[in-house]
């Protein structure tokens, strides 16, 4: 350890403070400021970016036949955000025929499918998400 009468002091307004000292100090503020923004970077990042996500809410009707019209209601469901829709079971997604398309709802034609429940799911840019909904295709 350096004797104090060793290390370049300076002075400021509350007294004499080693010069390494206040280099520390200011080191460890900007160290402590880049991990806030990280964090925060971190947290709210999926936020800010999910805001243009396509989501789908509801399904109206909740079933019916092949070739019926069906109306998904949700955010972000324009063209610009959705290429296709699909009746999804565990092994196999059946695009359906989109007639109507707008920010808030796509109207859709029911795909031909064995009668059973689907999972709903959209196509944007080369993937295929699950949607929180279901829609059950009857005989």
């Amino acid at each position: 350890m350096l004797p104090i009468e060793s290390v370049e002091q300076e002075s400021d307004s509350v007294g004499m403070v080693c010069s390494q000292c206040k280099r520390a100090v200011s080191y460890y503020h900007t160290t402590l400021a880049l991990l806030v923004a990280a964090a925060l970077l971190t947290l709210l990042g999926p936020l800010l970016f999910a805001q243009g996500s396509p989501l789908v809410t509801g399904v109206d009707p909740s079933s019916g036949k092949v070739n019926d019209t069906v109306t998904m209601a949700g955010e972000n469901l324009g063209k610009g955000n959705v290429s296709a829709v699909f009746l999804s079971d565990d092994k196999t997604d059946y695009k359906a025929t989109l007639i109507e398309q707008n920010e808030e709802k796509i109207v859709m034609k029911v795909p031909h499918v064995r009668p059973g429940r689907y999972n709903i799911s959209i196509q944007k840019g080369n993937a295929i998400y699950i949607q929180p909904v279901r829609f059950t295709v009857q005989q």
